[in-house]
C-alpha cells in the first residue's frame, strides 16, 4: 500500500512501523495498532503528515517570484508569499500574513480567494500590517462597507467565523485583538518571549500557547499558527507536545490508539505523555503525531489522504 504511494518513503514507513509495534510490546500496549491494517495506516498518516513538513522545507530552498506574494495576481500563495517578505527583511509582514492565513484558512473549492480579498482591500490597496496596525479602525470601516462583497469562504477549521462587523466575532475584532497582542512589531513580540523564556523552541512553544490571546483563537487556530511560524522559521517555535487538552479530532486519536476506543476517558495528560514517550522511538516530532492522530481517527483501518 505505502510502495503504491510513495516509494521512496516506504523504508521509512517500515520504519514507523515496526517502531510502532516495538513500543506496544515493550513499554506501552497500544490497542489501537494491534491490527496490522491499522498500523500501517497509522504509518502512513504520519508519512502524509511528514509530506507536509517537507513541502514547506522544499519553499524555504526555492526562489519566490513576486508574483506569488501579490494578493491581486491569481499565483498569490501566503506560505510563499511570507517567505518572500521574510527574505525581504519584512518578518512583521510575513507573521501578519501567516496569522491572517489561519483566521481566513483555505477552502477546499475557493482555494485562498477570502483571503487574496481582504488581504488586497478588494484591489483597492493592500492592507499590510504597517497599514492596519496603526489604523485598524480604518479596516473595521472598510469591512463595514464591503463585507457583502468578498469572495470565497472561510476554510473548514474556521467555517464558524464571519466578516460581519455587527458581529462580536467579526474579522474585525480579531484582527484588533491581534494587532493589541503584538503591536508594535509582531517579530518583536516573539523575540522578546524568546529573551524572556530561554532558547529552547518547545519551551518558547509553550509559553506563546498558553499566552497567546487572540480573539476566536482557541486550541486548533493556535498550534496551527505556531507551528507554522516556526516551520518557515519567523520565529523559534516547535511543539513539544500535542497539546490534547481542549482538541477533538487528535484527542479522539490518541485515545484511540491507545484504548482502540476514541471515546474513552483517559486523561489527556496521560495521554500526553505516552505520545511523547513514543515519539522518542519514532522521531517524528509532536507536530507530525498531532495532525497524524487526527486524520488517522477518520479511517482508521484505510489510508485517505486529508488536506486540510
Amino acid at each position: 500500500m505505502a510502495n503504491d504511494m510513495w516509494p521512496k518513503r516506504a523504508a521509512r514507513q517500515a520504519m514507523i512501523e515496526d517502531g510502532l509495534a516495538l513500543f506496544s510490546q515493550k513499554e506501552t500496549r497500544l490497542k489501537g495498532i494491534e491490527d496490522v491494517r491499522a498500523r500501517k495506516t497509522l504509518a502512513m498518516q504520519m508519512i502524509a503528515s511528514l509530506r507536509r513538513l517537507e513541502y514547506t522545507a522544499i519553499l524555504k530552498g526555492r526562489d519566490i517570484h513576486p508574483d506569488r506574494a501579490d494578493p491581486s495576481d491569481p499565483l498569490f500563495d501566503p506560505e510563499r508569499a511570507a517567505i518572500f517578505h521574510a527574505r525581504g527583511d519584512d518578518v512583521d509582514e510575513a507573521i501578519w500574513l501567516v496569522f491572517l492565513s489561519i483566521h481566513l484558512g483555505q477552502h477546499r473549492e475557493h482555494g485562498w480567494k477570502r483571503l487574496r480579498d481582504v488581504y488586497s482591500g478588494l484591489g483597492t490597496g493592500t492592507w499590510t500590517w504597517q497599514r492596519a496596525s496603526v489604523d485598524p479602525d480604518a479596516f473595521r470601516k472598510w469591512l463595514e462597507k464591503n463585507h457583502s462583497r468578498i469572495g470565497g469562504a472561510f476554510g473548514n477549521h474556521r467555517k464558524y467565523e464571519t466578516l460581519n462587523p455587527a458581529s462580536k466575532s467579526s474579522t474585525a475584532n480579531v484582527i484588533q485583538s491581534f494587532v493589541d497582542l503584538v503591536s508594535p512589531s509582531p517579530s518583536g513580540y516573539f523575540s522578546a518571549l524568546a529573551r524572556a523564556v530561554g532558547n529552547d523552541p518547545k519551551t518558547i512553544f509553550d509559553v506563546a500557547y498558553r499566552t497567546l490571546q487572540i480573539k476566536r483563537f482557541g486550541r486548533l487556530a493556535k498550534f496551527d499558527f505556531l507551528c507554522l511560524l516556526g516551520r518557515l522559521d519567523l520565529a523559534p517555535l516547535e511543539p513539544g507536545s500535542a497539546y490534547l487538552r481542549g482538541a477533538t479530532g487528535p484527542l479522539k486519536g490518541a485515545r484511540l490508539l491507545v484504548d482502540r476506543n476514541r471515546s474513552s476517558t483517559t486523561p489527556s495528560d496521560d495521554l500526553e505523555a505516552i505520545l511523547q514517550r513514543l515519539d522518542s522511538v519514532l522521531s517524528v516530532g509532536m507536530q507530525v503525531m498531532e495532525d497524524a492522530l487526527c486524520n488517522w481517527q477518520k479511517s482508521p483501518q484505510r489510508f485517505k489522504h486529508f488536506r486540510g
